[in-house]
């Protein structure tokens, strides 16, 4: 298990950009594939982004798919959310996750059901 500490939403105005990082620690961070998801407020939560242990294997969720990029930095023990673009409809809880389990796809990591291991969640709000 790996325990995981979010930061940087806060609040920002239509069209604008933020980066939300997570940093683990607990294990070897380089071994867990790393996600992100969110929750507004009455919703079930919705998966964001995705990313293996290696860096160049990437999903991310047609709703965000050209404005939000996931990226790592194993030797940092962290994973990053850049989110450009933002609209009121990105409002939501954001949380990062993650698993050691290892899926043929990348597919298959787009479900809350693999991950382990979760973060306490960062508020992004975004004014229009």
């Amino acid at each position: 298990q790996v325990q995981l500490v979010e930061s940087g939403g806060g609040l920002v105005q239509a069209g604008g950009s933020l980066r939300l990082s997570c940093a683990a620690s607990g294990r070897t961070f380089s071994s867990y594939a790393m996600g992100w998801f969110r929750q507004a407020p009455g919703k079930e939560r919705e998966f964001v982004a995705a990313i293996r242990w290696n860096i160049g294997s990437t999903y991310v969720a047609d709703s965000v798919k050209g404005r939000f990029t996931i990226s790592r930095d194993n030797a940092k023990k962290t994973a990053y959310l850049q989110m450009s673009s933002l609209a009121p409809e990105d409002t939501a809880v954001y949380y990062c996750a993650a698993t050691e389990k290892v899926y043929s796809s990348d597919y298959y990591y787009s479900s809350d059901l693999p991950y382990d291991s979760w973060g306490q969640g960062t508020q992004v709000t975004v004014s229009s």
